[in-house]
């Protein structure tokens, strides 16, 4: 499947054509794009997953790439997963990131000056998709928590945010948005659109006061809502865009029209069709195939979040994954949602812990009234609650499934709000082997995602990665599957668990990952050295098994 690694184009505000070199690859699985920009001075700007940005400047014979580091000098960004963009009218840069806030540069990319965690603290970390608009000298940045303006190049702030939750009082209040969990801002003209889980609404003064343009919640922009339809995976998948047939890349990330390029999973192509980047794959004629797709081997419990608020599992920083070697290994999956959302509980159950946590994280613990039989032995099963702001239950009490227990929040280690939920199988029925402050790996943790129900009109994979020698590979990459939603936190590859995770005992799985969209995919993984490929159907509220051998 070997294709042209550059092709001519022709930008508007250039004097010329001049020919694009391929975006770096160090992996060789190819560069997921996930936004692109065209900057004032005729340079192209491309944020990608976990790769930094990259410049193509007038003239140039190569992409320069900008990354993050520990820089004390400001000379670098502050995260390598980027997605927005704005200039500024005295030549500024602005980037946003999945994850660690924003940044802007003055000299056109050579230094920065970064707003990470450290500046923000455990809020506004998650700029949404595109979500940097400038307006003359003001600039606004739209993110998970509300929208934040500055007119002095960041000197100084304003905040536009809801009533619902606890909210940041350290800033003064510019205007006030029905729900602070920013899905997307778009200036057009003098109006400000903005699209929020409870809606899209605009703003004719500048953002100080705000009004429903359509009516609806988040249903009437996620499609998962009322389940999958054929038309809309095919407009999510970006088909008919007149890219090429690429199992490894069909899906459109990022358009910018006025260059004539969209983004892929895979590196950069031409509105026309023409690539610009795309890693030769040399796929086997022949595929070997997952098993076909079944019914899971145990009951599913409910999602703790309601679809009406922010239902998405974080895809970034899924059950086992270090974001590419970024983090220490995730004990269990997050929902982003605005603080004051109500937690629910997944399954009937009596709550054994409500309190202080993990460095003050505000936890509930439920033993469900479920075990579960493994091999002639008694699993007992709990879930966790982290980060919550209130707890809306005390030890003793008897919950059902879906009851409210907790707000959603930021309390203890964490860097966003948000929901952490865990779900433990123990053989033996002991609440302190669940939360313990002083151990940050649980004993029997296992993935939440192969225990919550997956949204409507999805399924779920999960595996094995097996090396030459009959070991389980940690930490493996497997690239193929593709995930529209959500956006603010976009998919790029699952990783195998390492020492620190455990598999379910009824599965023995090194992965598993839901919320997919049903239908065909080729996935690959790399095992020493070697690429092994494996084709597989996803169905409905069905599970698919699939083992990688070199």
């Amino acid at each position: 499947m070997t294709r042209s690694l550059a092709v001519c184009l022709l930008i508007p505000s250039l004097a010329a054509a001049q020919t694009v070199p391929p975006l770096p690859d160090s992996t060789g699985w190819g560069v997921h794009v996930l936004t692109i920009a065209g900057g004032p001075d005729s340079t192209i700007w491309v944020g990608s997953y976990g790769r930094g940005i990259f410049v193509w400047r007038p003239g140039a014979t190569a992409w320069e790439h900008i990354h993050a580091s520990d820089d004390t000098a400001a000379r670098s960004i502050s995260w390598d997963f980027v997605h927005a963009f704005g200039f500024g009218p005295a030549g500024e840069v602005w980037y946003g990131t999945v994850g660690n806030g924003w940044g802007v540069s003055r000299d056109g990319g050579r230094t920065w000056r970064n707003w990470g965690f450290r500046e923000l603290g455990p809020e506004w970390q998650y700029v949404a998709p595109d979500g940097i608009v400038t307006r003359g000298d003001t600039v606004y940045v739209a993110t998970a928590d509300g929208i934040r303006l500055t007119w002095d190049n960041g000197e100084t702030w304003r905040v536009i945010i809801d009533t619902a939750g606890v909210g940041d009082t350290s800033l003064a209040a510019w205007g006030i948005l029905p729900n602070e969990y920013v899905l997307s801002l778009e200036s057009l003209g003098r109006v400000l659109h903005a699209q929020t889980l409870r809606g899209a609404v605009r703003s004719d003064d500048g953002g100080r006061t705000w009004r429903v343009t359509s009516a609806g919640d988040r249903c009437s922009m996620r499609a998962t809502c009322s389940g999958l339809t054929a038309p809309t995976v095919r407009r999510l998948m970006g088909q008919g865009a007149g890219i090429p047939d690429d199992p490894w890349a069909a899906e459109v990330t990022a358009r910018a029209g006025r260059l004539g390029l969209l983004g892929t999973r895979a590196g950069l192509v031409t509105s026309r069709g023409d690539t610009l980047h795309w890693p030769a794959r040399d796929l086997p004629a022949r595929i070997a195939a997952g098993e076909r797709p079944v019914a899971p081997r145990h009951t599913w419990f409910r999602r703790p979040i309601e679809q009406q608020d922010n239902a998405f599992i974080d895809q970034t920083y899924r059950f086992g994954s270090t974001m590419g070697g970024n983090f220490q290994a995730h004990q269990g999956v997050e929902f982003n949602d605005p603080d004051g959302t109500p937690v629910h509980a997944i399954g009937d159950g009596v709550v054994v812990l409500a309190g202080d946590a993990e460095a003050g994280s505000q936890t509930v613990a439920i033993r469900h009234d479920r075990t579960l039989e493994v091999a002639g032995s008694r699993r007992f099963i709990y879930s966790a609650y982290y980060h919550n702001s209130r707890l809306l239950v005390r030890v003793g009490d008897r919950v059902r499934a879906g009851q409210p227990i907790a707000l959603v929040g930021n309390t203890g280690r964490a860097t966003n709000d948000h929901l952490h939920l865990e779900v433990h199988l123990l053989p033996v029925d002991s609440a302190a082997l669940v939360v313990d402050p002083e151990v940050r790996y649980p004993p029997y943790n296992v993935n939440p995602e192969l225990w919550i129900e997956p949204l409507p009109g999805t399924g779920v994979v999960a595996g094995q990665v097996w090396d030459s020698a009959g070991g389980a590979v940690p930490a493996a990459r497997i690239y193929g599957l593709v995930k529209p939603e959500p956006q603010e936190t976009p998919f790029s590859f699952v990783e195998t668990y390492g020492a620190r995770n455990h598999s379910d005992p009824v599965y023995a799985e090194h992965f598993a990952i839901g919320d997919l969209l049903p239908g065909e995919y080729v996935l690959g993984v790399e095992i020493g050295g070697r690429r092994v490929y494996r084709r597989v159907r996803v169905e409905a509220g069905k599970l698919t098994w699939v083992e990688f051998r070199p």
